[in-house]
């Protein structure tokens, strides 16, 4: 009996548990769609490791426009709604930092990243990877705006 009462329950349970990720509510709808949220509340993403590349731009002017132009650029492709999050490693090796885009392709963040003065100068290198993560990462920006000093 105490074998039926509990197939019974377990069934119940089963039973319940995916009827209730079938019918799974996303809590809101319009931020979900407004930030491209598949049924997960994820999003396909491009993630740029920047990479120390063949020429060192020697310090002095050149270099100071160079990175310049690099700030000036991510500022441009995150206004553009195109780079969600980019930011320096801390450790010393030869990934210098990163780049994480919102665009359907690889192709598209490589035309991007070749707009960057630190790969036009050959300072670095980029290697692509496709990721998988969360729809929020497309807040990034618009928080930071918010939090950082003018």
């Amino acid at each position: 009996m105490k074998t039926i009462i509990y197939t019974m329950c377990l069934s119940f349970l089963l039973s319940t548990g995916v009827h209730a990720q079938s019918k799974a509510v996303v809590a809101d709808s319009a931020t979900a769609k407004q930030l491209g949220a598949d049924e997960r509340g994820m999003r396909r993403y491009i993630l740029v490791i920047l990479k120390t590349g063949p020429k060192r731009v020697p310090d002095g002017p050149d270099r100071t426009n160079m990175l310049k132009g690099h700030f000036d650029n991510m500022e441009r492709l995150a206004k553009a709604g195109k780079l969600v999050l980019a930011g320096p490693f801390e450790d010393k090796t030869d990934w210098r930092g990163m780049f994480i885009f919102a665009v359907p392709s690889l192709e598209e963040a490589e035309t991007l990243v070749a707009t960057d003065p630190v790969i036009k100068s050959g300072e670095m290198v980029a290697e692509y990877h496709a990721l998988y993560a969360s729809a929020a990462l497309m807040t990034v920006s618009s928080t930071h705006e918010r939090i950082a000093p003018q």
